[in-house]
Order: structure tokens, then sequence, then C-alpha cells
């Protein structure tokens, strides 16, 4: 499907405080983007950071962000366009242990240092049904590659999707990348365990409520 360009996206995105303009220089310190002032620091350890990459407009990433304050986010979204609708979502809701950044996920190991993530959230990624992109779906094995030098020793990817044939591949190639099936379902909504606490996205809601079921995964080292 064709992303409708939205005329001064990119305009908005350099004007405003939450989406973050040259993240390689926040390499391995991240944490200070989310630093509350020096009056309110504590002594407590530094919060995990978490991301979530193809984040389009945001939904999910807010109500995580909302509801554990003691946890940084970052929304990774290739698309101005659709970062913009995030972007408005924040300023209207302003939370200060959210950020964003618009760029490739394939630059993400530029961005990030070695266990600086700690977790990794996919949702409803691009399927890329043709054989000969595999290497740009965000389950394959070129990207795990990616995860395993970001994510933390005890770091995890979690991965939704409607889409039964890239749920598929990524079963089969999850293991085949030198990672361990955590747990999954090919019905989360009607999967008591996985389904607790679950945060639907925006795509989310709507294939469900077309009656898809929703599968997931979660994987780690």
């Amino acid at each position: 499907m064709r992303l409708r360009n939205i005329p001064g996206a990119d305009a908005a995105l350099e004007k405003s405080p939450y989406c973050i303009k040259d993240p390689k220089m926040n390499k391995g310190v991240w944490q200070q983007v989310f630093l509350p002032p020096p009056s309110c620091l504590s002594k407590t350890s530094a919060h995990p950071l978490h991301i979530e990459i193809g984040m389009g407009k945001g939904r999910f990433l807010m109500e995580l962000a909302s509801e554990n304050p003691d946890i940084s986010y970052l929304g990774i979204e290739r698309y101005s366009s659709v970062l913009l609708r995030a972007l408005q979502k924040i300023e209207q809701q302003p939370l200060p242990n959210l950020r964003f950044l618009c760029m490739d996920a394939a630059d993400i190991t530029d961005v990030f240092c070695p266990g600086e993530v700690s977790r990794i959230y996919l949702n409803f990624s691009d399927p890329w049904p043709k054989d000969r992109h595999a290497k740009r779906r965000l389950t394959s094995r070129q990207f795990f590659a990616r995860y395993d030098q970001i994510l933390a020793k005890d770091g995890r990817v979690e991965f939704k999707t409607d889409n039964q044939d890239l749920f598929s591949f990524s079963l089969k190639e999850i293991p085949e990348a030198g990672w361990h099936l955590d747990a999954y379902t090919y019905d989360l909504h009607h999967d008591p365990d996985l389904c607790e606490g679950n945060i639907m996205t925006e795509y989310e809601e709507k294939f469900s409520s077309l009656g898809n079921p929703i599968c997931k995964l979660i994987a780690s080292r």
C-alpha cells in the first residue's frame, strides 16, 4: 500500500522536541535523553530502554509509556508522514519517557551500543512477501543479527502480526538465527497467558475486528 505523503511532515519532525534529530550522537548515552532535571535525580539505577521498530502512529508505545514511567521508550518509524500522527498525539498527552526516531531500522547498530536496549517490540511489520526481499523482514536472521548487537544479555524480542505467512517464516527463521523461541501463539486474544496485559496497536484493533487471529511470539538468546 502506498503511503500518502503529508506536506510539512518533515518540517514538523524537525521542530518537535519529541523527535530526536541526530540519534547517532546519543549512542551509548540514551539515558541522558530521558533524565529529569538535576534537582529531581535519584540514586536509583538508569531506567531500562525499550524500543519499537515500525511504531506507526504510536498508540502502543504511548500506552506503555503512560503505564510504565520507570521505563524509557523509543519509537522508530521510517516514514515521516506516519510519525507525524504520533507527534500530534504526544503533543496532546506529553510523556517524559517517550521519544521518537525517524530512520531506517537497518541502521539501528549505528544508533545503539551493545547491550543498551532491554526489549524490542515488532508490531505488524511489513511482510515483504516476495522471497527475494526476505532479508528485509524485521524477523529475518539478518535483522536478528542486528538485535544481537544492541540487546542486553537478558533482553528479548516480542513480535505480533496477523500475517500467517510472515509468522510461519518467523517461527522457522528465529531458531536458524541462533535464537530461542520462549513462547508463541497463533491466536493471541484467546491465549490467557500471552494475552495478559496485552496492549493493542491500531492495526491489531482493525484486523481483530475483521476476525483475523493475531499471532505473537517472544524470542531471546
